[in-house]
């Protein structure tokens, strides 16, 4: 039976919902000894073929009669294109790329988290600086309404451990961004440092990665990440941000007069 369901998942993955309704209706109309030969021819490509054919062997080696097996290719389905419509997973990826996969560039995912806030925006980076466009989308975020709120490693003259006051930076280029440090350390995490890379926008997108908010990070690292659209990690993400701050773990960096 496992290797049934897993010719069954395979298959709901690889191809649309109405291949599928087809091929459970021809499965309705076919004896499991005859399936090999009568399921393939269902399906328009090779690769999918394959996956047929796969499924055909399993059945004959089950119990599970025409009926049943139909029930399950359409219930299988309607999972899968339920849970791919309130999720999507996209790879980012900067630096050097192949002709074999694609994948987004860092500073498109970011920009389209910044783009489509509406509500909230919540940003963390070790360092910030040379990024002119992400400035520029933070800003005209803030103009349409949006709270924009920034967790950034502290400077070493305040307490942190990088060379110059990104903090202090990003306060003279988006002035209504809510800037907050990790200072206060308890002692398991003393001398820890402000390492995580995501952005959120109103728990609905976020973006998580292993590139600061540098120009070089945008344009020349070799940098990873994943942009998640939907699902339950987005609001997760945000809430834990929020909850970051609303006990006091971040607070919030007011400049000094």
């Amino acid at each position: 039976m496992d290797e049934l369901l897993e010719a069954i998942a395979t298959l709901v993955s690889l191809v649309s919902p109405e291949k599928v309704q087809a091929v459970a209706a021809r499965v309705r109309r076919t004896e499991a000894s005859k399936a090999a030969t009568a399921l393939p021819t269902v399906v328009g490509t090779p690769v999918a073929s394959a996956v047929v054919e796969q499924l055909a062997t399993a059945w004959q080696n089950t119990k599970v009669g025409s009926d049943e097996l139909a029930s399950m290719l359409l219930a299988a389905s309607h999972v899968c294109t339920k849970a791919a419509a309130e999720q999507s997973t996209e790879l980012v990826w900067t630096g050097p790329t192949t002709p074999f996969v694609s994948a987004r560039r860092t500073e498109q995912a970011l920009l389209q988290v910044i783009n489509s806030a509406e509500q909230s925006l919540f940003i963390t980076s070790f360092v910030a600086y040379d990024v002119s466009t992400i400035v520029k989308a933070l800003n005209t975020a803030n103009d349409r309404g949006v709270v924009i709120s920034m967790l950034l490693e502290l400077s070493q003259s305040h307490g942190g451990s990088i060379t110059f006051d990104a903090i202090g930076k990003m306060r003279t280029l988006v002035p209504a961004a809510k800037l907050y440090a990790w200072q206060d350390k308890a002692d398991p995490f003393s001398g820890g440092r402000v390492h995580a890379k995501v952005a959120v926008a109103d728990g609905r997108m976020c973006f998580i990665t292993s590139a600061n908010l540098t120009g070089h990070a945008m344009e020349k690292n070799m940098e990873a990440g994943v942009l998640i659209s939907g699902g339950r990690l987005p609001q997760l993400l945000e809430d834990h941000l929020g909850s970051l701050v609303n006990t006091g773990i971040v607070f919030r960096d007011i400049p000094k007069c």
